[in-house]
Order: C-alpha cells, then structure tokens, then sequence
C-alpha cells in the first residue's frame, strides 16, 4: 500500500509541477500583453488569447484578474521576448520561447543546458527556417460539422482542422490571419479551449529509442528552466 501511495503522491505532485509552470507561463504572457495592447481584453486580441489559455489549463479566473492588475502597476516585472535556436545531440532542431528580466541570466541558462545536453546553443536564424509559425487553435466540439466550419473559416485565413486525441477540433491557420480566425470564432460563439501561435517543424529527424531519449531529457531540462515558455523541435 505505502507503494501504491508513494507512486500516486509522486504523480500529483508531478501534475501540481506541471500546472505551476503553465500558471507561470500565462502569468508572463498575460503581463507582455497587457504591456503592449492594454489591460481591456475587448480591445487587446492578445490578452483575450492569454485569458482563453488559462481557461484552458483551469488557471482561476481571481489569479488572472490579478495578473492583469499586477501588469498595470508600476512595480511590474518588464519581461521581454528572447528566442533561442540550436541543435539538440544527433542534429534536432530546438526553438526556445522565452519570456526574461534578465536576457544575459537566460542565454547563460539556456546555453549551460544545450552544453549538458551534448547539444550547442546556435545564432539567430540556424534554425528557425526549418519550422513554419502558425495560429493554433483548440475548440470543444459541441455538435459542429467539420465540413461546414472549414467552409466558414477558410476565408479567415484556416489552413488545416482536425480533431485531437480528446476529441476536441483542433485548427491552424496562417500566422498572418490569427487574429482574423480568433474573431470568427467569437463572433459565432465557438467555445475556445485555447488559442496559440505556435511551430510546426517542416523537416522531422528520425532517431533510435536511446538516441530520441538523449533528445528528450535535454528538451524537458529547458522545459523547466524558469524563464523558458515553450521549446519547439522538429524529432519524428
């Protein structure tokens, strides 16, 4: 029994992990946000997109209302957008999404973990041309018609719709036409489970299991690093 409970407590407190970084996550995102468009979601597509997230990841709605206050206030944290670029061991492509007070503090941190990794930490622009960035977008599928839906979005900028393993539709579209596409779906009153811009690797590399491990391990240590918001790679 004192097993069963040790393995049960150690997923809890991994899923807790999880859901803190995520917290943190839009905490930051909600705070570039209200920066540069505003603290009025009718007015800032990208806050309104950072409220539909922490929806998504059950984030309660008073720490949101006060990530958006601690945004306005002059003691806010300034918090810029750094990417990345490098190569994971046996050639993957990594992206790193980061969100820094302290821009020498991350590239020192992020460099230190391609190092441990056996990767190396890359210029700007080494890797970036093997991904394409798109809007993702996630939304419950509450008796929709796929067909139908691909009909209406698709002059609003829908390249793909599918659904994921849960069930719920998944749509990406043009980088360009996010906020197009995010308007559509508000104004029909579509349920966004979250809504994203995101990559998506062009090329895929192919390893073994114990060299995919490798990979793996390097990407969930950034994944952690503090300052770090989202890691892209292009491993099948």
């Amino acid at each position: 029994m004192g097993r069963i409970f040790e393995v049960r407590k150690s997923t809890m407190f991994a899923r807790w992990d999880r859901m803190a970084k995520a917290f943190t996550r839009i905490g930051k995102e909600i705070a570039i946000a209200v920066k540069n468009g505003g603290p009025d979601p009718d007015v800032n597509s990208a806050l309104r997109r950072c409220m539909a997230n922490a929806k998504g990841v059950n984030m309660p709605k008073d720490r949101v209302e006060a990530a958006i206050k601690r945004a306005m206030g002059k003691d806010m944290t300034n918090y810029e957008e750094v990417v990345y670029e490098g190569y994971a061991p046996h050639g993957v492509a990594v992206l790193v999404e980061t969100a820094t007070d302290n821009p020498t503090r991350t590239v020192a941190n992020v460099r230190m973990h391609f190092r441990k990794g056996e990767g190396s930490l890359g210029n700007s622009g080494s890797v970036s041309f093997l991904f394409n960035r798109v809007g993702e977008f996630k939304i419950k599928n509450e008796g929709l018609n796929l067909d139908e839906l691909e009909l209406e979005l698709i002059d609003y900028g829908l390249e793909e719709i599918g659904e994921d393993s849960e069930g719920n539709i998944v749509l990406r579209t043009a980088y360009d036409e996010f906020g197009n596409t995010s308007k559509a779906l508000e104004d029909r009153g579509i349920n966004i489970i979250s809504a994203e811009l995101t990559r998506i690797p062009t090329t895929t590399v192919e390893l073994n299991e114990e060299q995919a491990k490798e990979v793996l391990e390097l990407i969930d240590r950034l994944e952690q690093e503090e300052d770090v918001q989202k890691v892209y790679y292009n491993l099948k």
